[in-house]
């Protein structure tokens, strides 16, 4: 049995994402049960050369609507990066997972081989498919989801890794 692109990146983006909405809204929670601002969890970062919480939830929406769009072929959505409370970063990502349902499996399998590009500041990444999903979009989405756990955690907000993994069969 094989795997296809589509499984190995839409449904896992999904529930990556999907866990990632249930640690913001624990963390909400526990803000206002603690008569903590939310704006001190909102903002916290690991370290001072850190992006805060915040970003960090930004930078994995975007990998996820950057990368399933551009395995699709697709033009990738811009959306503004102006959050700035835990209901709008909520908001930020229904509304990625909203796009994400929108892709079907013809549009992303048999992307293994897509060629990808990926501008940035000063140069231009590029890719196939399948690399680019399991070597750059994948890592890149955890990463972010991991330290805004990090973040969150280390700020007393009771979560654990139930919460990060969500709910396993």
């Amino acid at each position: 049995m094989t795997i296809s692109m589509y499984q190995a990146s839409v449904p896992v983006i999904i529930r990556c994402l999907s866990n990632l909405r249930h640690l913001l809204e624990k963390a909400a929670e526990h803000a206002e049960l603690k008569n903590i601002d939310p704006s001190v969890l909102f903002n916290a970062r690991l370290y001072p050369d850190m992006f805060p919480l915040s970003r960090q939830v930004q930078i994995a929406t975007d990998m996820a609507k950057g990368g399933v769009s551009r395995l699709a072929g697709e033009e990738v959505p811009k959306y503004e990066d102006n959050e700035t409370s835990f209901a709008e970063l909520i908001s930020r990502i229904n509304k990625i997972i909203s796009l994400l349902e929108t892709f079907k499996l013809e549009q992303i399998n048999g992307s293994e081989d897509r060629d990808i590009s990926v501008p940035m500041r000063d140069r231009t990444l590029s890719f196939k498919g399948l690399p680019y999903l399991l070597d750059y979009v994948l890592p890149n989405i955890y990463f972010h989801a991991t330290t805004t756990y990090a973040i969150l955690r280390h700020n007393g907000v009771e979560i654990g890794k139930g919460d990060f993994l969500g709910k396993v069969a």
